[in-house]
């Protein structure tokens, strides 16, 4: 599996625990949702290093490889995998084959390692290359610039695998379920909290076992709560345990919900938990949309554009692969905020313009957010004359007579 002296960063083992864990638990579920319908909205761009400071964006046909990763995929379905699969296991692997991308399923994945010699001792490890083998096959080795390696949190214990936001989290999860067992056993034993029912000593255990089945065939289940309980004489019934309000089960779950909430970077209110929509508002839920925007969704966007880059022939030293979030519908401004921001924009254009600068380099430069794209047309505000021509303006010859 690995040649000699070298180690390798096993992958882990709890994929399938965690795709099943997404596939049953619906907060689990509703964070990695959230999280991937805004993650896969975006699309991939160059974008141009201005001195190192980031400049304008513009497409080339290289980008065709991310925009149809495979026959009938999409960008969105791409970034989709990725999210997930770095979730899961936190990690996502991807190479080329011919125009495709293809997908390496994070468990069946190796990271091959290499020691890091330096004065006679070891410094380290250094990635050699990845090892992939599906059971049963032969395993495919891949150099480093062969693979798109996205792993957005690293594992501390590890040299480059990364984690999966669900590992702090398991027992919360795994509370979540029981929770949701309680309430299952407290429906189906008849919505009520247990009671103790006490016969008399001189019940044989024939009669007693009759009573039973009497009464679990009457009472028992949901169909059956509430229903007025009849017992014969020498028969005693205490109530015992607490119901939901004494639990305070609704306050207990929901401490528990947000929890795996915040694992996952993503508002209780945009995930709609209780615990979030207790104090929605309109200026709240904008809020909680810049923090999950900002916090959480930019820097995935900015590692996988880094982690693709590898696959990807730049089209110059001074460009970059990045994300181009206009077109995002999460992320678009209210309304009345994009008109101001309009307004503003329009405003600085106009006004460059009376100062001279070339028309096409001012929208240029308005809309990286660079200045250094201004060209000047040499003429100046307010007739924009040429330099020195100060003379009057020429006056109007007058219309001949008859036209």
């Amino acid at each position: 599996m690995t040649q000699p002296g070298q180690a390798a960063e096993k992958a882990p083992g709890d994929f399938p625990g965690c795709a099943q864990l997404f596939a049953t638990n619906p907060i689990v579920w509703a964070c990695m949702v959230a999280r991937q319908s805004v993650f896969s909205s975006v699309r991939f761009t160059w974008q141009r290093l201005n001195g190192g400071r980031p400049s304008e964006m513009f497409g080339n046909t290289e980008l065709a490889r991310l925009e149809q990763p495979w026959v009938g995929g999409t960008t969105q379905d791409l970034l989709a995998r990725v999210i997930q699969d770095a979730d899961l296991a936190g990690n996502s692997y991807w190479t080329g084959h011919g125009p495709e991308l293809v997908r390496m399923r994070p468990d069946w994945v190796q990271i091959v390692l290499e020691r890091r010699e330096m004065h006679g001792g070891v410094l380290g490890w250094r990635r050699y290359g990845y090892l992939y083998q599906e059971p049963g096959e032969e395993p495919v080795f891949l150099w480093p610039e062969e693979v798109a390696h996205f792993a957005p949190t690293p594992d501390p214990l590890a040299t480059f695998r990364g984690m999966s936001w669900l590992t702090p989290v398991l027992r919360e999860t795994q509370a979540d379920g029981l929770m949701v067992r309680h309430k299952r056993a407290f429906l189906e034993n008849a919505a009520t909290p247990n009671i103790v029912v006490q016969l008399a000593r001189e019940v044989t255990p024939e009669a007693f076992e009759k009573f039973k089945a009497k009464m679990d065939s009457g009472h028992r289940g949901v169909e059956n709560a509430y229903k007025t309980l009849y017992l014969g004489g020498g028969a005693d019934v205490t109530v015992v345990g607490s119901d939901f309000k004494q639990l305070d089960f609704a306050k207990v779950q929901a401490a528990g919900e947000t929890r795996i909430a915040a694992a996952a970077g993503t508002p209780p209110i945009i995930v709609g938990l209780s615990e979030g929509l207790q104090a929605a508002t309109y200026s709240n839920y904008g809020q909680a949309r810049r923090r999950f925007a900002d916090g959480t969704i930019h820097p995935l966007w900015g590692n996988a554009a880094g982690s693709f880059a590898t696959l990807l022939r730049s089209p110059g030293t001074a460009t970059r692969l990045w994300y181009d979030p206009r077109d995002v519908p999460f992320l678009r401004e209210d309304r009345k905020d994009a008109a101001e921001i309009q307004g503003i924009q329009t405003r600085s254009i106009r006004t460059l313009v009376d100062a001279g600068y070339v028309p096409e380099t001012v929208v240029a430069a308005v809309e990286a957010e660079d200045m250094t794209l201004l060209r000047h047309s040499g003429l100046y505000s307010v007739q924009l004359q040429k330099p020195g021509g100060n003379g009057p303006p020429t006056e109007p010859t007058p219309p001949e007579e008859g036209t």
